[in-house]
């Protein structure tokens, strides 16, 4: 809750069609700067709680880890070749167990290796963050959209295939932006979870029990939480960036 960290899927290409390996939700680092921004160890822990009921998303605190703030693309190069070594380990076990002798789906998979992508999920409105004066790179930005690309889930009252159009960058690498239309909108805020706990006011059936309950015994958001970093420039907003021009 709180952070700028989106989920970012594993797949694999087959015929027609991607498979889903798994989900990764990766915290950011308290180096981040965001106002109300909770220890990550209060967030990664959070966030299991939340995901142990889920088969396939798990979380990875490698990036909240980071004795420094980490770029989104440099996050996805790190989960991204771990996607790679994880399928290499197991191309060379299917190897090692079938040297001479081996099943013709087997036999194909060695012909046809089928290689992970990984992909940013994020929001509608997350592309318009893309425009906001220095907090990206333009190269980042090119090689989020070029090399790994984007799964976006629409929000109400915005409209990404407009913001897409209008943009040279991401129209020139729009089959690579996938968009989601979500019917039954989920219009719940982390701001408002947070300044709901912190008014004193129930948010049963807005987040899992068991995270409710964590937050009460660590006593997580709290009118001074929710001041922290209060007058602090995100980090990307403190480092050089390139003029971006979408």
């Amino acid at each position: 809750m709180g952070e700028r960290r989106e989920l970012q899927w594993t797949l694999r290409r087959t015929p027609g069609r991607y498979q889903v390996i798994e989900g990764i939700m990766s915290p950011v680092s308290d180096n981040y700067g965001k106002k109300g921004l909770v220890s990550a160890r209060h967030r990664v822990a959070m966030a299991k709680l939340a995901l142990e009921t889920s088969d396939w998303i798990r979380v990875d605190p490698w990036e909240s880890e980071q004795d420094t703030w980490t770029e989104t693309v440099k996050v996805l190069r790190h989960h991204y070749n771990e996607a790679l070594r994880a399928f290499q380990t197991k191309k060379e076990f299917m190897r090692d167990r079938h040297p001479t002798e081996s099943s013709t789906e087997d036999s194909l998979s060695c012909q046809q290796p089928v290689l992970p992508e990984l992909k940013l999920l994020c929001g509608a409105d997350f592309l318009q963050t893309f425009k906001t004066p220095n907090l990206w790179k333009e190269e980042d930005i090119k090689e989020i959209v070029e090399k790994f690309g984007l799964v976006c889930v629409s929000r109400a009252g915005s409209d990404p295939s407009q913001f897409i159009q209008e943009s040279d960058l991401l129209s020139k690498y729009q089959h690579n932006i996938f968009l989601v239309r979500e019917w039954i909108q989920n219009e719940i805020s982390a701001t408002q979870i947070r300044s709901a706990l912190c008014r004193g006011l129930s948010v049963k059936y807005l987040i899992p029990d068991s995270v409710i309950a964590y937050i009460a015994q660590h006593n997580v958001y709290t009118a001074e939480s929710e001041r922290s970093n209060e007058g602090q420039l995100l980090q990307p907003l403190r480092l050089p960036n390139t003029t971006i021009n979408l």
